[in-house]
């Protein structure tokens, strides 16, 4: 059995996980934000449910609970970044201070963890670093833009981080969802104040859809907490793991747009090819 470390499990997918851990008999550390959670995640069970209070924007306490929870658990096996921030709105709405706050979990906070833990990983020469991402950190779509730019940036460190740590035998995997059945629009989802009415249409659209679709979402979190139980052990995991019937769809589309405009562009591209340097 396996010793887990996951930031933000007190609702969501992160809860999901958290439980999905434990009945599959693995020792969880799970970070809440408040006493009240600590109290309610601790009761998922008497030995294996570790609770901590952490912010993940404080580098420091970061640090603190990360050894911490190597003392308490004898080692880490695998170490999830969960906790997270949405943020809905046109970009030209988003006041640069709400894209700071957001980054700063988002992006920082996992760099944080991430940090914190990869001095006791590599002293093993084992592990796995797993970072909840979003297929909107592949995909573009209108209206949460920032926030997927806050996705998109935790994905090219998972995928430089699997580069610099493979040789050292740890195994890092980003998990894209797309919508699932969670509290994440359960009220009106942070947001750019005031709105500009140009941006109904477009950058609006984002907002007003995960709003509506509340309770429709194509994916449940529990099946997903179990599909990457399932694919963290394989011999081989994924370096990106794909969750919902969405999230392929989005994924795919970006990428065969992306793949259009390469070769559409191909003969500009290739134009600007420097003259051979001729060795003398």
């Amino acid at each position: 059995m396996a010793n887990w470390f996951i930031t933000g499990v007190s609702s969501g997918l992160g809860r999901s996980l958290a439980v999905a851990a434990i009945e599959a008999g693995h020792t969880v550390v799970g970070t809440v934000r408040s006493e009240s959670a600590l109290v309610d995640f601790a009761g998922l069970h008497p030995e294996r449910a570790l609770g901590m209070q952490l912010d993940v924007t404080d580098a420091a306490a970061v640090g603190r609970v990360v050894a911490e929870a190597e003392r308490l658990t004898g080692g880490l096996d695998v170490v999830v970044n969960n906790a997270g921030h949405g943020y809905t709105g046109a970009i030209e709405e988003t006041p640069i201070a709400d894209a700071k706050a957001m980054f700063d979990v988002n992006v920082w906070g996992a760099v944080a963890v991430i940090q914190a833990a990869l001095p006791y990983l590599r002293a093993r020469k084992a592990g796995h670093i797993v970072n909840i991402g979003s297929v909107s950190g592949l995909a573009c779509w209108n209206g949460i833009g920032l926030y997927s730019a806050s996705k998109f940036a935790l994905d090219c460190i998972s995928r430089t981080l699997a580069q610099e740590v493979g040789p050292l035998g740890i195994k890092v995997t980003t998990v894209a969802p797309g919508g699932m059945r969670t509290e994440f629009a359960a009220t009106r989802l942070p947001g750019a104040e005031p709105t500009i009415a140009d941006y109904e249409e477009t950058g609006h659209f984002a907002r007003k859809s995960l709003l509506e679709g509340k309770g429709t979402e194509p994916s449940d979190p529990d099946l997903a907490a179990r599909a990457i139980l399932k694919a963290l052990a394989e011999p081989e995991p994924p370096l990106l793991l794909l969750l919902g019937k969405d999230a392929l769809k989005y994924y795919k589309l970006d990428a065969e747009l992306l793949h259009d405009q390469a070769d559409r562009w191909q003969d500009l591209t290739l134009s600007v090819a420097a003259e051979p340097v001729t060795a003398h």
